[in-house]
């Protein structure tokens, strides 16, 4: 359904000047994207010893609404809370990052020129007097100077493109979620720029469940989604089983306050979820109950609407897009 949407953007003449940013972490999304997009796609293929490269420090001019250091601060937080689990990330740590960020950013936000990496944000760490720094700094080395540091360097892959995709299939456990927090502030640089030079900017986040999984990330992500429509940006999520978003309160209330919800065949316990929260009636729950491929339900404001969207089997779009096993291209 998702990629249907995309295929759209990319073939419809009135979308020709709209860019497609998507988060692809199940490699589902390349193949698409290769075919339709071509020369004006980039695919950022994300892997520990990779040739891509994504800076998970990079920021652009304007990417804070008051104050960029603070807000940066505040991703860099989510970031090492990734990193240091199962360690707490406490009052103490938070002040000692708070402090690194601004330090590695003061020359940086005077010209926004060479901007640092997370090597310069944790060799700042090493040079505090705190153990608290050296216990963070530890917990980032694998990730900076060992085999996991994709995120560590300068970006080195075109992200001008006007669709560009991230896919951390390969990724490993160890970083998936990482990886989706930097998709993430790399999207929200790209949707800042984009609103600069006014362009609309449609956003997909696959597995969106991931960013609930703690504090940081989850307000992350609710921040992030609140800056992307202030800049021209639509921003969809993506998932399979619902209820494993309703368990975080802050996802519930996205869900509550979303103007347009696409809804396939869903699971008796996700079933329960939305009929409590969108106030489903019996008759508008059958068209998701055991429904075939392709039928639904659309909630849009008020309005539940079900729906029928077979495509034709037979054609090579449907197999760009279908993620049944034995049809896909």
């Amino acid at each position: 359904a998702v990629k249907e949407l995309i295929a759209f953007l990319m073939l419809h003449p009135d979308y020709a000047d709209d860019d497609i940013l998507i988060c692809d972490p199940e490699g589902e999304f390349g193949a698409l994207v290769k075919t339709l997009g071509r020369e004006k796609a980039t695919v950022a293929h994300l892997v520990a010893g990779g040739k891509d490269r994504l800076n998970a420090m990079y920021m652009v001019e304007g990417y804070g609404e008051n104050n960029p250091i603070v807000e940066k601060s505040q991703f860099v937080m989510s970031l090492c809370e990734q990193l240091m689990k199962p360690e707490p990330v406490g009052a103490k740590e938070r002040s000692i990052i708070g402090r690194c960020v601004g330090n590695v950013y003061r020359e940086y936000i005077k010209d926004y020129r060479n901007p640092p990496t997370l090597k310069d944000f944790r060799e700042e760490l090493l040079r505090q007097p705190e153990p608290q720094a050296q216990s963070i700094a530890l917990a980032l080395e694998l990730f900076v100077d060992g085999t996991l540091d994709v995120f560590a360097y300068q970006t080195n892959v075109d992200m001008s493109n006007r669709i560009m995709l991230f896919d951390i299939f390969d990724l490993g456990s160890q970083l998936k979620t990482v990886g989706m927090l930097v998709m993430l502030d790399a999207i929200l640089n790209r949707v800042i720029e984009n609103h600069k030079r006014g362009r609309r900017t449609w956003i997909y986040i696959d597995e969106i469940y991931l960013f609930f999984a703690n504090e940081y990330s989850s307000n992350f992500l609710e921040e992030s989604w609140k800056r992307f429509r202030k800049k021209n940006a639509a921003a969809t999520g993506i998932t399979q089983n619902v209820t494993d978003c309703l368990r975080s309160p802050t996802a519930k209330n996205m869900l509550a306050n979303s103007e347009f919800l696409l809804m396939l065949s869903q699971a008796p316990t996700d079933q329960q979820e939305l009929v409590k929260m969108l106030r489903i009636s019996e008759e508008q729950l059958s068209y998701i109950s055991n429904a075939e491929s392709g039928h639904g339900l659309i909630k849009v404001g008020g309005a539940k609407v079900p729906f029928i969207n077979q495509f034709p089997r037979n054609t090579a779009l449907y197999r760009l897009m279908t993620t049944k096993p034995g049809e896909s291209l």
